[in-house]
């Protein structure tokens, strides 16, 4: 699991493969990963947007941005945690994935939270560091 705390809220992410549907033929590598967003602070806030970077291991970079996560803009109260799956698919064998969230305060204040660099690495495939 990855985790990374912004202005008490905490962001945990935990990728894995998809097997069932990738497809290493053809070059289709497809991984999920499962969000949780905990409000540890003493503030409401919604989630207003996201912005993923996603690298795969060529280096090539897709950039994705949009409106909440999964069709919805969550309102956290504090002690509220949200809980989310998503996916991603590469050409590749292995990436990394991070980003920030958007999030709005009650008070109407606007700020970024992190979401924690994650890699992608196929199951029992060597790992070298650059």
């Amino acid at each position: 699991m990855y985790r990374a705390l912004t202005r008490d809220i905490e962001v945990t992410v935990e990728p894995y493969y998809l097997e069932d549907q990738s497809d290493p033929e053809d070059s289709r590598y497809v991984w999920g990963y499962r969000v949780v967003i905990s409000n540890r602070s003493d503030r409401i806030v919604q989630l207003r947007s996201r912005h993923w970077q996603i690298t795969d291991e060529n280096g090539m970079v897709d950039e994705v941005r949009g409106p909440g996560v999964v069709g919805e803009q969550p309102v956290l109260g504090p002690g509220d945690t949200y809980e989310y799956s998503s996916g991603c698919p590469l050409d590749t064998p292995s990436g990394v994935m991070a980003g920030s969230y958007q999030m709005q305060s009650a008070e109407g204040e606007f700020f970024d939270v992190e979401i924690p660099a994650f890699s992608l690495d196929l199951p029992g495939m060597a790992r070298t560091l650059n």
